[in-house]
């Protein structure tokens, strides 16, 4: 249990400084219709994946900012 909180805890902050520099870098609005800009983003394993590793197949990308939390 400690071992998944610990990476859930690193999964956020890397979550949270990416977008506290992305934010900072002046991050560019997308509009419908857009491509999407090349990202890596780990797992729940903490393996790392890259957008454009996914080249040609469908991606979705689920993001859940109450998980495991009470709110």
């Amino acid at each position: 249990m400690k071992n998944t909180s610990r990476r859930f805890a690193l999964m956020a902050l890397t979550l949270l400084y990416s977008g506290l520099f992305a934010a900072q870098a002046g991050a560019v609005v997308l509009k419908p219709g857009d491509a999407a800009p090349d990202f890596t983003l780990p797992d729940q394993y903490g393996h790392f994946h890259r957008l454009a590793g996914y080249r040609g197949h469908t991606v979705v990308l689920a993001f859940y900012p109450a998980d495991f939390t009470l709110g």
